[in-house]
């Protein structure tokens, strides 16, 4: 259940990104996929962030969570590349 809830809140904040490039330039579509490609390398930090708290905190091994890292920082991250280029267009 907690990676799901990661994983949305990922979504959530790559539409923050959007949102944010959408009004501050009035709807280009070029600055809402520049704001979808800087969304990927603050979300990975974040997604490091969330696995360090669960290998430190919660016990959990690097190797167990590597997966799940990979998942929580993927998902996301694929949705904004593929956003990136609908946006570019």
């Amino acid at each position: 259940m907690h990676t799901l809830i990661v994983i949305l809140s990922g979504l959530v904040l790559l539409a923050v990104f959007v949102a944010i490039a959408h009004f501050m330039t009035g709807g280009q579509g070029a600055a809402r996929a520049k704001a979808a490609l800087a969304f990927i390398p603050v979300w990975f930090v974040l997604a490091l962030v969330n696995m360090l708290v669960g290998v430190f905190r919660a016990g959990y091994s690097f190797a167990a969570e590597a997966p799940i890292f990979l998942v929580v920082f993927g998902v996301p991250a694929a949705i904004a590349w593929f956003a990136r280029g609908m946006f570019a267009r």
